[in-house]
């Protein structure tokens, strides 16, 4: 398949119509729909239907450009890999990460970028970092035992608690739970997993118990801030880092031996960008990094 008349074809598809993909490849319109009428033979189907609003895609045209994205990032990560085999890591590293993540861990990164003075990084949240096609991005951290099936490599760093907390202070008014059945009575803060029911949480010992929180968020910094400053009983991974500016032993885990289980941490990288020298760099630094700061 020709790379260029596959790119053309996608630039269509994400605009929506020849002059707006002309415009954005910096190309003649002509030269464009020379290529799509190109790659269309080569097809032996057409690709897209030309409607006097614009253009949308075949059935076959929707299949190639969900693959051909793939296509293309392949031939670019080849490209970028050979260009920068043997290389000091350098350029920008794209990175898809948890929202609510614990501020005190991302000002680490920081000393990544001093191991690596000529990288940098662009940093972008997700409630799902792994809910779709990682377009855009070179890796992905996410909570979760697996990651997706699809063309990735993935490696576990860590395995992490997820319990229930609260502030001292909350519990000296509210009372501590003894039993499951006492939470019923107090104010719940949920930690939403992607893909999971913030109203049904764990058992250490296996199985689900129903509860009926006051507040949901996937954001997981927002729920533990919550119970620190004493607005109920919170469902949190917990990595162990001391929470910024607040004393030690403000909060407490509330039925540790009864509620919650582990959860594991995951770093996520398309499988076609593996070997490019500042992605291999990231995946070799990753775990003893975290190793060093005790998780």
């Amino acid at each position: 398949m020709d790379l260029e008349e596959l790119r053309a074809f996608l630039a269509v598809a994400e605009a929506g119509s020849f002059l707006a993909a002309a415009t954005s490849l910096h190309m003649p319109r002509a030269t464009l729909r020379r290529r799509i009428d190109q790659l269309e033979a080569r097809a032996g189907v057409p690709l897209v239907d030309r409607t006097r609003d614009g253009v949308s895609l075949t059935e076959a045209g929707k299949l190639l450009a969900a693959r051909g994205r793939l296509m293309v990032q392949e031939s670019n990560a080849l490209l970028q890999s050979v260009r920068e085999a043997g290389s000091e890591p350098a350029g920008v590293l794209r990175v898809l990460l948890p929202v609510g993540l614990p501020p005190q861990l991302l000002l680490h990164v920081h000393g990544i970028a001093r191991k690596y003075p000529r990288l940098a990084f662009r940093l972008h949240f997700s409630d799902n970092p792994v809910g779709g096609l990682m377009e855009n991005v070179d890796l992905a951290l996410h909570f979760g035992d697996t990651s997706p099936a699809g063309p990735w490599v993935s490696r576990e760093l860590m395995r992490v608690r997820m319990w229930l907390v609260a502030s001292r202070e909350y519990l000296a008014r509210r009372g501590t739970p003894r039993f499951i059945e006492e939470l019923a009575n107090h104010d719940l803060l949920a930690w939403e997993a992607p893909g999971e029911d913030g109203r049904s949480w764990p058992l250490l010992r296996g199985g689900t118990f129903p509860v009926a929180p006051i507040v949901t968020a996937q954001d997981i910094h927002v729920i533990r801030q919550m119970a620190v400053a004493g607005r109920g009983i919170a469902l949190v991974p917990d990595p162990g880092i001391p929470d910024d500016g607040v004393p030690a032993g403000t909060i407490v885990s509330v039925l540790p031996d009864v509620v919650g289980r582990e959860i594991g941490f995951r770093v996520v990288v398309p499988a076609v960008l593996s070997e490019i020298p500042r992605i291999k760099a990231m995946l070799d630094l990753l775990e003893p990094f975290l190793g060093k700061l005790g998780l």
